[in-house]
């Protein structure tokens, strides 16, 4: 009898392919979770990206107001400057992406730019402008050439 027991547990080594299968089950099911929670958080840091970088230009925007050579003291040529300067404008600030909207519109004593974010159900874009505003505007009516202060 001792001889029957000893055989059994020394000849039933390893996991049946029932306990293997479950077991990727399990590890699939806990991929797919994590996968989902990383795209988010991918998103959400690209409007992270495009917020920080409105901010950027909203102080390249006050040194261009100080020191252009051709504008001093006014905004006139920001948006459309493209002359070779340390300034970061939107063009380099903000990468092109598929259905992306970007908007910057200057005048002598005011600018303003928004661009479209990533991570919004709702169309939302985010805005800067001259007096240091910045926030949340609706994405089809904001973020338009109507556009010449953050509401």
């Amino acid at each position: 009898m001792n001889k029957k027991i000893i055989s059994k547990l020394v000849g039933d080594k390893g996991f049946t392919i029932i306990e293997l299968i479950v077991v990727i089950a399990i590890i699939a099911v806990l991929a797919a979770i994590v996968l989902v929670n990383v795209t988010s958080y991918i998103s959400k840091s690209r409007d992270s990206a495009i917020q920080g970088n409105l901010a950027t230009l909203l102080t390249n925007a006050a040194v261009y107001y100080d020191t252009d050579p051709t504008n001093h003291g006014t905004y006139t040529a920001f948006c459309t400057d493209t002359t070779p300067t340390p300034m970061a404008t939107l063009a380099n600030l903000l990468p092109s992406r598929t259905g992306a909207v970007k908007y910057c519109y200057s005048t002598a004593t005011t600018f303003v730019a928004c661009a479209s974010l990533n991570n919004t159900t709702n169309g939302q874009a985010w805005c800067v402008d001259n007096t240091g505003k910045k926030g949340y505007i609706a994405l089809d009516t904001g973020c338009t050439g109507a556009l010449t202060a953050c509401p």
